[in-house]
């Protein structure tokens, strides 16, 4: 990821979920789905770049520390800045 950038959570306060700026901080926002999900996994990924976007497309299950397990379609959008990933913005389904 670029030295500057981006991660909008897929949940959070925010019309764009929780964002983190900066590697230290998206760092510590992407490690906030395994202290969340212990045995948190993506499968079934597909991917596509169009010039400087992208998106991954997913399905993520875990077991949450309340022992509730989750299965749910999601994806990434992403801009990149060269060969880096400037913004990542998360979206995930809610079971309901």
């Amino acid at each position: 990821m670029a030295d500057d950038c981006v991660f909008e959570a897929n949940a959070g306060p925010d019309v764009s979920g929780t964002v983190f700026r900066g590697r230290d901080e998206v760092r510590r926002g992407f490690m906030r789905a395994w202290q969340a999900f212990p045995d948190a996994r993506w499968s079934d990924a597909r991917h596509f770049i169009s010039g400087d976007r992208g998106c991954s497309e997913w399905i993520f299950s875990g077991t949450g520390v309340d022992g509730k397990i989750i299965e749910v379609a999601g994806c990434d959008l992403f801009r990149f800045q060269g060969d880096k990933i400037a913004v990542k913005n998360s979206f995930r389904k809610h079971r309901s």
